[in-house]
């Protein structure tokens, strides 16, 4: 004769015995624990409730709160490329806020391809996704009408619009950008090149501009083609751009990278020219992704806190999910030089 003991449903905990066993009426563990705000219940009493559940084991019906609200606890999170040694942290640290708030979230890549962004918005939506999280924004790009109608909550990470005011989570890149060149200029370079990331983004707009506007306000006058823009950012980009840098008779002495990968690309191009790094020309990159320690010289870079980044994005959208941030706030992280042994004072 069966028991129900082999029925793992019939010993699972409901939300009733989470009332029974904390004391209260079902409506108000109901309440307690789905952090309600139209009628919230005394903190007192709501510690009392998530208490009991996590003695008794008790984990919400997810499918069943999503059609009452229409809404499930899933945060979609867009990446443009996540071969990208920056992203690993960024959506590490967006995770592990999300988590923390009892948020599931779901990733995906679109290898930077506007077709495959849209369709995964579109699919994020149809899922019903709580909020959204960004970090492949074009910067003169218009949102999605999909996501402006929906009223879904959204926030950029590392990526901010020219025009839509959208709540984000960037970082100075004027402060980096500065403190790079202000150490080349320390160590006697007039001559310094830029190699940057492509424009469409933020980030990338941002240290372009920095590095016109600093080289400009320190006296530096400079060839306007010693900034160079790639269209995009690996190795291979950096090391075209640096190869037709020192074949010019005024060739640089230092060289200032959007990235790290461009950096090492740098080297490349400063082996096959038959110079040295950095005797002859001091490289700085930008980002400190891993191993950039370990490269031969260890690579002097401005460190991105990409991880803390990720953390407050994720904040960003929790707090206005739970009716306490505003559409309109938004977050600025300041980056740091690391001065290793790929710089050193000015040949010539």
């Amino acid at each position: 004769m069966g028991t129900g003991m082999d029925d793992p449903a019939a010993a699972k905990p409901t939300l009733r015995d989470v009332a029974l066993a904390a004391g209260v009426h079902i409506a108000t563990a109901s309440r307690a624990l789905s952090g309600s705000k139209t009628r919230p219940v005394n903190p007192r009493t709501a510690a009392a409730v998530r208490q009991a559940a996590a003695k008794i084991g008790y984990v919400p019906d997810q499918v069943a709160r999503s059609l009452r609200t229409h809404r499930t606890r899933a945060i979609g999170v867009l990446i443009p490329d996540m071969s990208n040694p920056v992203m690993p942290p960024l959506v590490s640290g967006a995770e592990q806020v999300l988590a923390q708030h009892g948020y599931t979230t779901l990733f995906a890549d679109t290898d930077n391809d506007h077709a495959a962004e849209t369709q995964r918005l579109a699919a994020f939506l149809s899922w019903r996704a709580a909020g959204l999280i960004l970090a492949t924004a074009r910067r003169d790009q218009p949102l999605a009408p999909e996501v402006v109608n929906s009223g879904v909550p959204l926030v950029l990470m590392s990526r901010k619009l020219d025009a839509t005011p959208v709540p984000s989570a960037t970082i100075d890149e004027s402060v980096g950008i500065a403190q790079a060149l202000d150490y080349l200029i320390s160590l006697g370079h007039r001559r310094i090149a830029y190699i940057g990331v492509p424009t469409w983004t933020s980030a990338g707009y941002e240290r372009l501009m920095a590095f016109r506007e600093i080289t400009r306000d320190r006296g530096l006058d400079l060839p306007p083609d010693f900034a160079v823009v790639c269209e995009g950012y690996a190795e291979r980009d950096g090391e075209a751009a640096l190869t037709a840098l020192l074949a010019r008779p005024d060739r640089p002495t230092a060289v200032l990278s959007g990235n790290d990968m461009m950096a090492l690309g740098c080297y490349d191009a400063i082996r096959r020219a038959e110079l040295r790094c950095p005797a002859d020309v001091s490289v700085v990159g930008y980002n400190d992704m891993p191993l950039t320690h370990r490269v031969d010289p260890p690579l002097t870079t401005v460190r991105v806190p990409y991880f803390d980044l990720g953390r407050q994005a994720a904040t960003l959208l929790v707090e206005v999910l739970n009716d306490r941030g505003s559409m309109n706030r938004s977050v600025r992280l300041t980056p740091r030089l690391l001065v290793r042994n790929s710089t050193a004072p000015a040949s010539a």
